[in-house]
């Protein structure tokens, strides 16, 4: 089975190591100094660098990373075009994830997903894209994975996002046992806890369509309430 290590950088964005027991591939490696150093300790062979999507803050360790080793640079759209990434005897599943940017990918292994910009722990990213329709497919269909799913985001948004979420809904008993399970070192939700806590996901809840209603926002169909919700942010 393939490990996860999250390293922590610029103060809430989240890197990743995914590997095995010889081989690596670094995610959004921002943290280059203790990738770096995390690969050594460990006598892994860095295979990919590779992002969840375009935007500097998540590309910003790349060139570092390439330097230091023989990896080779998989682009978000490289990589989604390829499907997978072979990694010892596992497999990495790649998703494109359009709506954050057009270029947004996720990134699959059992019931582990790495989500970049498109799905926080709490909360959804802005739609750079424009494309809202995009970017509502893309949620769909992670929702549409198992519940006990982690989910691993590109930044710690947890405090601002349950703030919010309070603010939405105050008498949600969800958000108190959300926030008593944070842990800044292991930032990390499942898709469970996202349909319980985060609005942004919530939206076909009868609670945050009570909630739309009275803010006299349209709740028709799915996608009416998904505009909506998002319109609040």
């Amino acid at each position: 089975m393939l490990s996860i290590r999250q390293f922590r950088y610029s103060s809430d964005n989240l890197a990743y190591v995914i590997h095995g027991k010889h081989l690596a591939v670094a995610i959004d490696g921002g943290a280059t100094r203790e990738i770096l150093s995390y690969l050594s300790s460990r006598r892994l062979e860095l295979l990919h660098v590779t992002n969840t999507h375009g935007h500097a803050d998540h590309t910003s360790g790349n060139r570092r990373l390439l330097e230091a080793t023989h990896a080779g640079l998989l682009s978000p759209r490289d990589a989604a075009a390829t499907e997978t990434i072979p990694l010892e005897d596992d497999t990495i599943q790649v998703h494109p994830a359009p709506g954050h940017t057009a270029d947004s990918v996720t990134f699959h292994l059992d019931e582990r997903i790495i989500t970049g910009d498109t799905l926080f722990n709490g909360t959804v990213g802005n739609c750079f894209s424009g494309d809202l329709k995009a970017f509502y497919r893309t949620l769909q269909g992670l929702m549409a994975l198992p519940g006990s799913t982690t989910v691993y985001a590109g930044h710690d948004y947890v405090a601002e996002s349950m703030a919010f979420a309070k603010i939405m809904e105050p008498d949600n008993p969800h958000i108190e046992p959300f926030l008593e399970n944070y842990d800044s070192k292991h930032v990390r939700s499942t898709l469970d806890d996202e349909r319980r806590v985060n609005p942004y996901v919530r939206f076909n809840d009868p609670g945050m369509i009570r909630v739309l209603e009275k803010r006299g926002l349209p709740v028709s169909t799915d996608y009416e309430r998904w505009e909506s919700v998002m319109s609040l942010g």
